[in-house]
């Protein structure tokens, strides 16, 4: 079974569990401080860690493809290796835009 096919099948699971759960919540507001700020926490904690797993699944995907690039032609090598140093530059300011949301989401939870 491919990444995809198991990535797929664990969002989709997800889905199913957590669908269900919105019918029984309540109609009313959050019932007090505490609640909100429990959400934004939570909010936070998943940012960076689904940042973090579409992050390194990108650059091992973008290694993978260039590694087998340069093993199928060395001469260009030059020409593949600039371009994936670029990839993953960006890749990575993406997982730390995601990291400073959670830093900032993390600066709204007032500590009691």
């Amino acid at each position: 079974m491919s990444l995809k096919k198991k990535l797929l099948s664990l969002v989709s699971a997800l889905g199913v569990l957590l669908v269900p759960a919105l019918a029984f919540a309540q109609a009313e507001a959050a019932s007090n401080k505490n609640d909100s700020q429990m959400a934004l926490a939570l909010a936070a904690g998943f940012a960076i860690g689904i940042a973090a797993l579409g992050g390194t699944l990108g650059q091992g995907r973008a290694t993978a493809a260039a590694l087998e690039g340069i093993s199928r032609n060395p001469g260009a090598a030059g020409r593949i290796q600039t371009p994936m140093i670029l990839g993953l530059a960006l890749i990575e300011s993406l997982v730390l835009f995601a990291l400073v949301i959670a830093f900032l989401l993390q600066g709204k939870i007032i500590l009691v």
